[in-house]
């Protein structure tokens, strides 16, 4: 190789590893949620999230603990008091994992009201209000919800989760009991 090549080849190498180097020290990431595979049965409801702060700080939630705006808590119209939550900003997909602990007003237009530490924790701060998706944790969480109410409200959905089940037909007792008919292809 000649000495032009091998000049120009070291100087992209120097610049592919310097532009590497840069972006492992400016790229900005936000911590992953462990609790992220999509399951669309989980999501109990969508709508607009709003947040309390500093007035209502250090006062009694309607469950009475004590309201922190840093923790991760919301209210929200009638989940049972220590539901356990994932909060999805649907306008950047940040997410927080919540705990109900707080009452909104039955006459609210909002789904959920979070704390002023979820609300940084999502991005939402600026806007005071966002769209947000509500999911629990599990299809065991959705059984424990249900059996929270005499009648399940309106606005939440609660779907069971269907365990699909394999069996193999045993043609022979089909033939004894004299119900078996040809399967037609259509």
């Amino acid at each position: 190789m000649s000495f032009a090549i091998v000049a120009i080849m070291r100087k992209l190498f120097m610049c592919l590893l310097l532009s590497g180097m840069l972006g492992c020290f400016t790229a900005k990431a936000k911590a992953q949620s462990p609790f992220t595979a999509p399951d669309s049965l989980l999501t109990i409801q969508t709508g607009v999230a709003s947040f309390y702060g500093k007035r209502f700080h250090q006062r009694k939630t309607a469950s009475g603990e004590t309201y922190d705006m840093r923790e991760f808590t919301a209210a929200h119209k009638h989940l049972p008091f220590g539901t356990m939550l994932k909060v999805t900003n649907l306008r950047n997909g940040f997410q927080a994992i919540i705990k109900v602990n707080d009452r909104l007003p039955g006459s609210s237009g909002r789904i959920i009201d979070l704390s002023r530490g979820v609300a940084e924790h999502l991005g939402m701060v600026m806007d005071g209000i966002t769209e947000v998706k509500l999911e629990l944790l599990s299809h065991q969480a959705i059984a424990w919800v249900r059996d929270q109410y005499e009648d399940v409200p309106g606005d939440i959905r609660l779907r069971d989760y269907q365990v699909s089940v394999a069996y193999k037909k045993d043609e022979s007792l089909l033939f004894e009991a004299g119900i078996f008919f040809e399967t037609a292809v259509f």
